[in-house]
């Protein structure tokens, strides 16, 4: 089973030299990929596959323009991993499953440093406070002991964002976690946005959003992103050729900035999902039941699609089916359309007139819960659903 480990790491400044070269070919040649695809396409050609622009760029490209021979000074399987994700972007785009691939820009933190071992008789070496990286040698951890030394490293990858550096390896673990004994109850989450997740056992999840660091947290990146646009709007009023300019270099210190709230939000929030998914597996139930959201639907009301973007639903059952994996859980899903909310957990009766903004369930019947709580105890008791 191969397992992703990510942990910051702290490298020298000759080191982030080489991550920085090293990431800005790798999103040139990701975009030379994407152009060249483009212009044949225009001209009535045939799409040119990874491979055949590979031989092109080494065979043809390069001996004929020796001003860009810069992009040999950079590893080569960085090089190669970048055309291959342009390649498997475009046949994404192909079958459907994604949209056009879109190039990719200096300031976003969309591409990376791949490394993988050299050859078969080498492997990646990794020490409690360090690991050695191809092209780059020995690095520093931060987070010493996070990484496994006595697993094999089959590849990785180095990022660059907010001005922090991090490595990314995956691992091969032969026989992973053995799974835990279960009860023989299970469990329903309902989530929301009134509160994250609701457990059909009385344990509510709140919005992390509505916390106190996370308050002051966009209080600040909002004073942080006002700053920013003053400063674009005073590089407008002066000579946009001043290339190196004072103004252009507090810029950059601007945007790393804004980046850094930017990154502290999102940990907060990943925090809070990883904290939320270890409580749900702990309790070992038989099975745990969750709905199929439709994100991409709630993301359309302009009103909510904010707010359902900073939950990340998506990351949550991402983590959800690869925990219970492990653990040997049963992750069931029920469909969207399945009115978990609307029907009465005590008789069963579903109520069609059952607004958004009517937060707690009055059934006929007498019965009357949490609208949430009654949802999740309907999703424990569901009879039609599938498994993750």
């Amino acid at each position: 089973m191969l397992r992703a480990y990510k942990t910051e790491i702290n490298p020298t400044p000759e080191q982030r030299s080489i991550i920085k070269r090293t990431i800005g070919v790798c999103r040139y040649i990701y975009n030379f990929f994407l152009s060249m695809n483009i212009k044949l396409h225009e001209q009535g050609h045939k799409f040119m596959s990874g491979m055949e622009f590979s031989k092109w760029l080494n065979n043809e490209y390069l001996p004929q323009n020796p001003d860009k021979s810069w992009i040999k000074d950079v590893s080569t399987k960085s090089v190669k991993q970048s055309i291959i994700n342009a390649h498997t972007a475009f046949m994404r785009f192909f079958n459907k499953q994604s949209e056009f691939p879109r190039f990719k820009k200096k300031n976003k933190n969309e591409v990376k440093m791949y490394f993988v071992k050299n050859d078969t008789a080498h492997i990646i070496q990794c020490e409690r406070h360090r690991i050695k990286i191809p092209t780059l040698g020995w690095v520093q951890i931060k987070e010493k002991g996070y990484l496994p030394t006595d697993l094999v490293i089959k590849s990785g990858s180095v990022s660059m964002r907010a001005g922090r550096y991090y490595v990314s390896v995956l691992v091969d673990v032969p026989n992973g976690i053995m799974p835990q004994t279960c009860s023989n109850e299970g469990l329903g989450v309902d989530l929301g946005l009134k509160d994250f997740a609701v457990r059909s056992d009385g344990i509510a999840k709140g919005n992390v959003n509505k916390t106190k660091q996370v308050k002051k947290a966009e209080k600040k990146l909002r004073r942080e992103q006002r700053k920013l646009s003053r400063k674009y709007e005073s590089l407008k009023k002066r000579n946009k050729n001043q290339e190196g300019s004072a103004t252009r270099q507090n810029i950059q210190k601007q945007i790393v900035k804004v980046q850094r709230i930017h990154q502290r939000l999102d940990n907060i929030r990943t925090d809070h999902i990883n904290k939320t998914v270890n409580e749900l597996v702990k309790t070992t139930p038989s099975h745990i039941t969750i709905e199929d959201l439709n994100v991409s639907g709630m993301m359309k009301n302009r009103h909510l699609s904010r707010a359902v973007s900073n939950q990340k639903f998506y990351e949550f059952r991402i983590k959800l089916e690869f925990k219970c994996k492990q653990q040997g859980i049963e992750l069931r899903v029920v469909d969207r359309f399945y009115p978990s909310s609307r029907t009465c957990h005590n008789c069963g009766e579903i109520k069609h007139d059952l607004q958004l903004s009517d937060r707690t369930f009055v059934c006929t019947c007498g019965y009357v819960a949490d609208r949430d709580y009654n949802a999740s105890l309907n999703l424990r008791d569901a009879k039609i659903y599938g498994i993750a």
